[in-house]
């Protein structure tokens, strides 16, 4: 049994590589590109695939994405029919998220932006901030991340709803499900908070139609994938004010083009895709965790259905 790990970035080198080898100390651990005799790969921790990854591998038993999403993988015509795939579920993931969504949700809950113009005016402008419970956070997503960070603005007192492609029964949680009940979720968000996977049905799913249901002056947060937004809806959306503000950590192209609209408008704030980036010293232990578990006969907690695409 050996492990194939394909860097392709340098971040991989420095940091990566050195964890993987404290952490499968015990395994056969090899570095692409010497990767050996491919007949050994049993186990690919990777970004993405490559060219001749459907067949060059025979026994191939997982690929192990390095990310949270795996859209780069489903339906690509170079993914082993023989491999399982399985996506990356770890803590750090996780917490970086926690802190990417709650740190936009407080800043539009306690309208900073807002309040930093009146603070500019003289005498200065009167504005009653709102408390925590009386606003309402409708966080698209119920996975892994999703359910961290709802836990995470629940610590905080928020009124929280909840929207996935099934039916859940959450604690303290209104739940809303696929796509009957998209209108009502919509509408009783004030913050939307986007942590869909990225799927046929959700590709898309932020325009005009869906976003002018929202409470008018609702704010949005994607930390998802860039193609959930519908880009050419949403300056319209914010200058007729039904959109206040926008934290997007994701977009259709990356890096985002110097050109894009979205550089020049005062209330789009920007992050490179760094919401929440998997950690080298918790990733290499979920991966160790999952090589495991499949060896043991157990399916691991990130385990990807491929019809559903997550």
């Amino acid at each position: 049994m050996a492990v194939l790990f394909r860097p392709v970035i340098p971040v991989d080198n420095s940091h990566w590589i050195p964890q993987m080898k404290r952490t499968l100390i015990h395994h056969d651990l090899r570095i692409w590109p010497d990767h050996g005799n491919k007949a050994d790969i049993t186990y690919m921790v990777a970004w993405k695939l490559f060219p001749g990854d459907a067949h060059e591998y025979p026994n191939l038993k997982a690929i192990l994405s390095l990310s949270a999403g795996v859209n780069q993988y489903v339906g690509h015509p170079e993914l082993p029919a023989h491999a399982q795939l399985i996506r990356m579920v770890e803590p750090g993931l996780s917490q970086g998220m926690r802190e990417y969504v709650l740190s936009y949700a407080l800043r539009f809950h306690r309208r900073h932006d807002h309040m930093k113009a009146l603070s500019e005016e003289l005498p200065w402008g009167n504005s009653v901030p709102a408390l925590s419970h009386q606003r309402k956070i409708g966080v698209m997503g119920l996975g892994e991340m999703g359910m961290a960070c709802v836990s995470a603005l629940q610590s905080l007192g928020f009124a929280v709803n909840g929207w996935s492609r099934t039916p859940k029964d959450l604690p303290s949680v209104t739940c809303y499900a696929g796509l009957e009940g998209l209108d009502d979720f919509l509408g009783d968000s004030e913050i939307l908070i986007c942590l869909l996977p990225l799927t046929p049905e959700t590709k898309g799913i932020l325009n005009k139609d869906t976003l002018s249901k929202l409470p008018r002056g609702a704010c949005i947060i994607n930390a998802a994938r860039g193609k959930h937004l519908v880009e050419d809806d949403l300056i319209p959306l914010l200058d007729s004010g039904q959109i206040d503000q926008v934290a997007l950590d994701v977009f259709q192209e990356e890096p985002l083009p110097l050109t894009h609209p979205f550089r020049k408008h005062p209330r789009i704030h920007m992050t490179p895709h760094v919401a929440a980036i998997t950690m080298p010293e918790t990733g290499a232990e979920s991966l160790k965790t999952a090589i495991e578990q499949i060896e043991q006969g157990i399916r691991p907690k990130g385990w990807v259905d491929l019809k559903r695409g997550y």
